[in-house]
């Protein structure tokens, strides 16, 4: 059984890291893997995330209520394995969305969620601007989410990416920065209004 690891220090950030090393993690600081690679939360959220983070839940959990569909949001460990690789060992994608809807009932487990979630929201700070912007978003389209939502809170705007059926690449469908609805591919039923997000939440 691998020796459990309790300082970040102890890792070199440089190497490899499968979700088995993860597990053996038993330090405080919240890190996610990214292709195996070691990336650290930048900073704790700010109180304007977290408010919009608590509003966008509690939307989408009123919304989901009683329905297959669950709302999960950070800290949440989402797995994102290759195609027949879900073996502790074999996957090197740990992620933590700020909130996540996960329709298919058997992806959810004990540990969190296993393969991609249906829709990714991620509250961008300046800090993971180029994770959220670049990185995670070619992870999540490699994975097969099929909508991603990225917020400004600091120019109070939503862009909503939707996977293309027939390039399995993103493509913008709506950008939102100002009073309106904002629609929802995998949920066409929810209700959501940009004024009920960013105009109870001013910057």
């Amino acid at each position: 059984m691998p020796t459990p690891v309790t300082s970040l220090t102890d890792l070199n950030l440089n190497n490899t890291y499968s979700y088995a090393d993860y597990l053996t993690w038993q330090f405080t600081e919240v890190v996610e893997l990214l292709r195996g690679k070691i990336m650290r939360r930048m900073g704790a959220p700010t109180d304007r995330h977290q408010a919009l983070l608590g509003d966008l839940h509690a939307h989408f959990h009123t919304h989901l209520r009683r329905q297959a569909c669950q709302v999960r949001i950070a800290p949440y460990d989402v797995r994102l394995p290759k195609p027949g690789r879900t073996a502790d060992a074999a996957i090197y994608t740990v992620v933590l969305p700020d909130l996540c809807v996960i329709c298919d009932p058997g992806k959810i487990e004990p540990r969190g969620c296993l393969g991609a979630p249906d829709l990714i929201i991620e509250i961008v700070s300046p800090r993971t601007a180029a994770r959220d912007w670049k990185d995670k978003f070619d992870l999540y389209e490699e994975a097969g989410v099929l909508e991603y939502w990225i917020v400004l809170p600091q120019d109070n705007d939503i862009s909503v990416f939707v996977l293309d059926e027939t390039t399995a690449r993103y493509r913008l469908v709506g950008e939102y920065a100002g009073p309106g609805p904002i629609p929802c591919r995998t949920l066409p039923g929810l209700n959501l209004n940009w004024a009920d997000i960013f105009s109870e939440n001013p910057a």
